[in-house]
């Protein structure tokens, strides 16, 4: 319900919102700058709790997605006259070291059709973490690397369904790496997980070399195959506000809603991105007008790139201002509306689009008013949290359980 009323009341529509099949070839970006995600659906043990396209990994599809992937860069790379500009890399999952070998190639191509600045991350599983795994992946140019921990304690993994690593080992193994940034992942709302164990779990990845840590609420979508559910609202709640605590006991700062960082230390998110270009099954793209989806299945991924065609399964045309709400609510989650950055992508001051949402915000608490951009209050920063979850609940579960179950939906309407 919630969901519904924000949608209504932001949107200024009773219609829903619509992923379709149509396939619009323009990629035009608000601005010569984007980010790249690069997506590795493989897996050696899918995990339950995981609900990310991913499938089991066959040595034998290696090649033929590396190959696609290629095909597919170059493919969106001669869509521009001139390399843009590439703020940002990321190469998450599944997990991507199982192509370990295959990555100064993708990077390569990477770097041939775009201007790669810096910031090449990559997304770890524990279970690939060794000096000789972590040497390669520095040497293909990665300085960013982002571990899904989950937890260090055993009781929380086995309540998660994952298999006991020391997790603290492989942390350290990063630090003495050198990479920039090294990411923790931790989720809280496990089953039989105490304020005491997560508030250890955050301070022993800080201990360890962690230079931020992203803590996410255990979500559980409908097509996961969780046997423990995650914690209620409340218990949720109890958990995020002992990690705040935990981060001011060892000076870290607050980087957006569910994420810490050492001060005075690189940060990274990648997520938050005002344009950027997916790769790879599922993976999805944000340009000036479209939010774009990648077909999910792996190998239909790999039979339309082989006959020409840019893999997209579903589209949603924007309005200018369902775009801008876009960037609204993941701007959000940093915490942060900065009034330029807005103006620089729609034209438009923040206030003469959201007047009176701006300023409901402020009479309940949600946000503050600084000079002329905006800031969450920790209320705020609560309600973005519960929002988030419905969204994710109403909308993204709905999007990828039905993009999982057909590789070329027609339409996925979303109320």
């Amino acid at each position: 319900m919630i969901t519904n009323i924000i949608r209504v009341l932001m949107t200024r529509s009773f219609k829903p919102l619509k992923l379709t099949d149509k396939v619009y070839p323009n990629m035009d970006f608000d601005s010569m700058d984007a980010g790249i995600y690069v997506h590795i659906p493989f897996c050696k043990t899918l995990c339950p709790f995981c609900p990310y396209n991913k499938i089991k990994y066959d040595e034998k599809i290696i090649k033929p997605y590396k190959e696609a992937l290629i095909s597919e860069i170059d493919m969106t790379g001669s869509l521009y006259k001139l390399k843009k500009n590439i703020t940002s890399v990321y190469f998450g999952g599944g997990t991507p070291a199982l192509m370990i070998d295959e990555l100064p190639e993708i990077i390569n191509a990477l770097k041939k059709n775009f201007n790669i600045k810096d910031n090449i991350g990559i997304e770890l599983h524990p279970r690939d973490i060794n000096k000789e795994s972590l040497a390669k992946i520095k040497e293909a140019g990665f300085d960013m690397v982002s571990i899904g921990i989950q937890s260090f304690d055993k009781t929380s993994l086995n309540s998660l369904g994952r298999e006991y690593i020391d997790g603290k080992e492989k942390v350290i193994l990063a630090k003495e790496a050198g990479f920039n940034t090294i990411d923790v992942d931790l989720i809280f709302g496990i089953q039989n997980q105490t304020k005491d164990s997560l508030k250890s779990d955050f301070h022993t990845a800080f201990k360890a070399g962690a230079t931020q840590v992203s803590t996410y609420p255990f979500i559980d979508f409908s097509y996961a195959n969780n046997i423990k559910k995650p914690l209620g609202k409340k218990e949720k709640k109890k958990l995020l506000d002992a990690i705040g605590k935990a981060s001011k006991e060892i000076d870290c700062e607050r980087t957006a809603v569910w994420t810490f960082g050492k001060i005075n230390k690189n940060k990274y998110s990648s997520i938050t991105r005002d344009g950027f270009i997916g790769f790879g099954a599922s993976a999805a793209s944000l340009t000036k007008e479209f939010f774009k989806l990648n077909t999910f299945s792996v190998p239909e991924y790999i039979k339309c790139i082989n006959q020409g065609r840019i893999p997209t399964a579903l589209t949603m045309n924007f309005s200018i201002r369902n775009r801008a709400l876009y960037w609204l609510f993941w701007n959000a989650y940093t915490l942060r509306f900065d009034n330029n950055e807005f103006k620089n992508l729609f034209g438009k001051n923040l206030k003469d689009m959201f007047r009176f949402e701006l300023v409901l915000g402020q009479i309940f608490g949600i946000i503050k008013k600084k000079e002329n951009d905006y800031e969450l209050t920790k209320r705020g920063t609560y309600f973005y949290h519960i929002v988030e979850q419905r969204f994710t609940n109403q909308y993204i579960d709905k999007s990828w359980k039905e993009a999982t179950e057909n590789p070329w939906p027609k339409e996925i309407e979303l109320y």
